[in-house]
């Protein structure tokens, strides 16, 4: 029965790994470059860039003219005396707005504004869709490793309930013992199998960000370690104020506003516009025992006009007033947001370096757990441990394994953490 479970295990990773030889393998910079090109946030993006970029022309601003044509025709016969008329008339018109108090200028500024807060906002989507990735990689491989901490938690149990159950047939054991072995390879193998379960859920939820299919499987190319580069806080905040994209768009929310002002205000100047065109008119009668009358007009046309409100209740004041609020409130908001944006930045700082100092100690920790697993091995073999000890140092040994790869997780999170509110993954 052992030999056969040991022929079955090979042929178990055989399988394994001829499934696995058949993935794609998938690096850290093979799912960033799949992730902006597949995922649906960033084309959702794009798209509102296009739409803005599409915006932003001098036509949209006001500063060409518009020409129209119109064509009719009215027919109509009088009852009384029996004369019918029948009417075809049709134009061609221009209709230009030559000042409007630099509105058009104006106009062409703010849309400017709006395609680069536009593209500011796509930078926003790709850097937070791009530390998702990344995490949901590392994630992954956490539960990978988390996965084979458990498997050798699994195959201890397995070894101390098949050597409890060798000794009690000998007569060296007791039920007890059997049983109590029993339950805790049991109790292993559902965690196990629980596990199993997580590791596929991580592989889905990267695909959707990846825009790939659920059951799409890899192999991942990314060893699981940590950068644990050392970081000066005065160089991290000028990167910040000078790259961070959520500040760099609160700066064109704050011109935009700017440019509101402007907008208002050119309410108070007059406006001049120009009409230019051609009209065309053609008519013919027939009345009752009478010859047709014919008759043609031929009317070129071009006026100038100057319009001015002298008085609108106060609304053009209203709206100024209105738009240097506004301008007062963004201006608090980015006061605000740098505010927020330093104390987030101080906070990672000292996190990422707790976080070195903490994987450190849970490396030396882990170290410790498996020597300690080691020679608890040998002693409970030899009878000079209890059951119930050996439990408790593999217990040990799965606790500090999962803390060191928990402590290894969080220092990546926070390495991405920085890089983000740095403008570090824009730059690169």
């Amino acid at each position: 029965m052992k030999g056969l479970k040991y022929i079955l295990s090979i042929l178990i990773l055989l399988t394994s790994f001829a499934a696995n030889a058949q993935n794609e393998t998938l690096t850290l910079s093979s799912a960033i470059e799949k992730v902006l090109e597949n995922n649906y946030g960033i084309i959702i993006s794009k798209s509102d860039v296009k739409v803005s970029e599409i915006n932003n022309s001098w036509a949209t601003a006001g500063r060409y003219p518009t020409i129209g044509f119109n064509a009719s025709s009215a027919n109509s016969k009088e009852l009384i005396d029996n004369s019918t008329t029948n009417r075809i008339s049709g134009g061609l018109g221009l209709n230009w707005t030559l000042f409007n108090g630099f509105k058009v200028n104006i106009t062409k500024n703010k849309l400017e504004k709006l395609e680069q807060l536009a593209k500011g906002r796509s930078g926003v989507v790709v850097e937070n869709t791009i530390q998702d990735v990344i995490m949901g990689y590392y994630n992954i491989l956490l539960q990978q490793k988390r996965l084979d901490v458990l498997n050798t938690l699994m195959q201890l149990s397995e070894d101390r309930f098949t050597y409890e159950q060798t000794k009690y047939e000998i007569g060296g054991s007791v039920t007890y013992n059997v049983l109590l072995a029993k339950n805790i390879y049991l109790e292993d193998k559902a965690s196990y199998l629980n596990q199993e379960v997580v590791v596929k859920n991580a592989i889905r939820n990267l695909n959707f960000l990846l825009g790939e299919q659920a059951a799409k499987q890899w192999n991942f190319g990314e060893e699981f370690d940590s950068d644990t580069s050392e970081y000066v806080l005065g160089d991290l905040m000028d990167k910040m104020m000078a790259s961070n994209q959520t500040l760099q768009n609160q700066y064109v929310n704050l011109l935009l506003q700017q440019e509101e002002i402007k907008l208002q205000r050119s309410s108070f100047y007059p406006r001049v516009s120009l009409s230019a065109g051609i009209d065309n008119s053609y008519s013919w009668t027939k009345p009752d025992a009478q010859p047709e009358i014919y008759n043609e007009d031929l009317a070129p046309y071009g006026n100038v006009s100057l319009s001015y409100d002298i008085f609108s209740a106060g609304s053009r004041k209203r709206t100024m007033d209105i738009a240097r609020i506004n301008e007062g409130i963004s201006q608090v908001e980015t006061d605000e947001m740098k505010h927020s944006l330093t104390n987030q930045l101080y906070n990672e700082y000292e996190t990422y370096n707790l976080r070195k100092v903490l994987l450190n100690v849970s490396n030396e920790s882990l170290e410790a757990a498996k020597l300690n697993l080691q020679i608890a091995e040998e002693k409970f073999k030899t009878g000079a441990i209890n059951s119930f000890n050996y439990r408790d140092i593999q217990l040990n040994y799965l606790n500090s394994a999962l803390n060191q790869l928990q402590s290894v997780y969080n220092l990546i999170y926070s390495n991405s953490t920085l890089t983000r509110l740095t403008g570090g993954f824009l730059n690169e």
